[in-house]
């Protein structure tokens, strides 16, 4: 089958700006904290969510999903974007972000494990080897490539960007059981979220001292990592006649993104990451066999 071209015109888009975030993370947290960029990333994209509600006549449909399951989504909102970007934000403060950026990758081949008990879906020998590979791309990169030394450059900074996964693979898990509009919801996550970040900042003292280039980059973020890029990617999935083929574009990022880092932060690529890298994406494509 092949694919729709106007979908893989949008998810080609999408891919693009995903590209240009790794570098927007690294430039920005020089200049404010994590729960800083969250909150301006989180503040942008509710604003571009409740206009893309609102064209699209949904704003009633969130808040009938709101008066029918407001525990669900607090639920939602807590583990994504809220756990998972700040936890994601403190892993990209700590490492370089090539390495912080392959192992966010993980989440994929998390999702086929969580899938088992919540999904009932079996584990299989194509689950199992998915996970060896991916984890020894993990390991590849926290030891930047001294695998029999073991010697962890980061350890916390490295259990961070994997265990991020953890909160978005049960997003994707919570998401899958009960599925809703897709607009609708995320509107629902973003602005259940932003409370619980202004609560975080007021007591973090957050509000004083954000430079404006460090705003215009977690505006930046809001846009092309979460909000605008969202609503492409799900643009281009409704389009879409062959889901496999438009997801697997989504890999095209990596290597630009590892491009942009070296040119615009000055971070030189890791042979250890690609090797990693390499690995986590081959762990991942692995276990989509039995879908395809």
């Amino acid at each position: 089958m092949t694919l729709n071209r106007k979908a893989a015109l949008l998810a080609l888009g999408c891919v693009l700006m995903w590209s240009t975030v790794a570098s927007a993370f690294k430039l920005t947290l020089s200049l404010i904290t994590p729960l800083q960029m969250l909150w301006l990333a989180v503040a942008t994209s509710c604003g571009i969510l409740i206009i893309a509600a609102a064209m699209q006549g949904k704003l009633s449909l969130a808040r009938d999903y709101m008066r029918e399951s407001p525990g669900y989504f607090m639920l939602l909102s807590a583990l994504n974007p809220t756990a998972y970007y700040l936890i994601l934000f403190a892993a990209y403060d700590m490492l370089p972000a090539q390495q912080a950026q392959a192992l966010n990758y993980t989440w994929a081949v998390v999702l086929s494990i969580l899938a088992v008990p919540f999904l009932g879906q079996r584990f299989t020998v194509m689950n199992g080897i998915s996970v060896l590979i991916a984890y020894t791309g993990v390991l590849v990169i926290a030891t930047q490539g001294d695998l029999l030394a073991l010697d962890f450059q980061n350890p916390l900074g490295v259990a961070l960007g994997a265990g991020s996964s953890i909160f978005f693979a049960s997003y994707w898990i919570l998401n899958t059981r009960k599925p809703r509009d897709a607009v609708a919801s995320l509107l629902l996550c973003f602005s259940l979220s932003l409370p619980i970040l202004t609560v975080l900042m007021i007591w973090q003292d957050g509000f004083n001292a954000i430079p404006w280039p460090a705003i215009g980059g977690g505006i930046y973020i809001g846009t092309f990592e979460m909000g605008f890029a969202f609503l492409l990617w799900m643009n281009a999935l409704r389009l879409s006649t062959n889901t496999a083929q438009l997801s697997n574009l989504v890999y095209l990022s990596p290597p630009i993104s590892l491009i942009l880092l070296a040119a615009i932060v000055g971070e030189p690529v890791m042979i250890s990451t690609v090797i990693g890298l390499v690995l986590i994406i081959g762990g991942v494509v692995i276990g989509q066999f039995k879908r395809a």
